[in-house]
């Protein structure tokens, strides 16, 4: 009779170290998704006139909705648009902004989940810039960016297909500095060439030109972002803005 009530014990014992173990581990799971009460300070940077952002989920997620039309020059605007810029060394795609629907949408963690994942980026839109337009990978369909370089303007952007897009620094709001350029679809911020903390190009990047340090809007914390890798791109004399993996899914 004794045995059997050690067995009952011991039974009763196991299954309550697992019940233990299980809520650990959904407490952990839960922790990675921190709610946020207010957007990060980041978004007082982007074009007001075209994007819209806001918390969702709870305050989980930030779910960014732009036009995608960039608040700076180009030959991509079209003639007769006030933002319209001769570029006559440019092979003009098709489309023109005015022609083109450049609108979309996006939503991202609010918290990056840095638990050292990597995803790699796909065709498409990979983020969102702070003028409002749409961030490309180092990719033009399904080949490589040089044979479509012919066709970027100024600052690294054209049409071809779909929206108005980056691939290239885009030096319309960011030429060689620590400014804010946007946010990739992994919920990190990107940079300029150059690090705020140092005033450098730095040194430490990661393989998605990642690194952890202050910024100028984090209020002296460190924290996780991405910069433009300092390494000019095949043919096209300039840099690219971001090739990914993605760190922070």
């Amino acid at each position: 009779m004794k045995n059997v009530f050690k067995l009952v014990l011991l039974i009763a014992i196991i299954s309550l170290i697992a019940c233990m173990s299980e809520d650990n581990v959904n407490t952990t799971e839960e922790s990675l998704e921190v709610a946020l009460t207010e957007l990060p300070s980041e978004f007082i940077a982007f074009n007001s006139d075209a994007v819209s952002a806001y918390l969702s989920d709870g305050g989980t997620t930030i779910t960014i909705e732009t036009t995608g039309l960039p608040n700076h020059k180009t030959v991509y605007w079209g003639e007769g648009n006030e933002l319209y810029m001769e570029e006559d060394d440019v092979a003009v795609t098709p489309s023109i902004m005015s022609s083109n629907n450049n609108a979309t949408t996006i939503t991202v963690d609010a918290t990056p989940n840095l638990t050292g994942n990597t995803v790699a980026t796909q065709l498409n839109t990979v983020g969102i810039a702070v003028s409002g337009a749409s961030i490309f990978n180092d990719s033009e369909g399904n080949g490589p960016l040089s044979q479509a370089a012919a066709s970027l303007d100024w600052t690294g952007a054209h049409i071809g297909p779909g929206v108005y897009h980056y691939h290239l620094e885009p030096i319309a709001f960011s030429n060689d500095d620590d400014k804010l350029n946007g946010i990739l679809l992994d919920g990190v911020f990107i940079y300029g060439r150059k690090c705020s903390s140092t005033g450098t190009y730095p040194t430490d990047l990661d393989s998605s030109g990642g690194h952890t340090s202050t910024t100028p809007y984090s209020e002296g914390a460190e924290e996780y972002h991405y910069h433009i890798i300092n390494e000019v791109y095949s043919n096209t004399g300039s840099y690219i803005l971001f090739a990914g993996p993605y760190q922070g899914y």
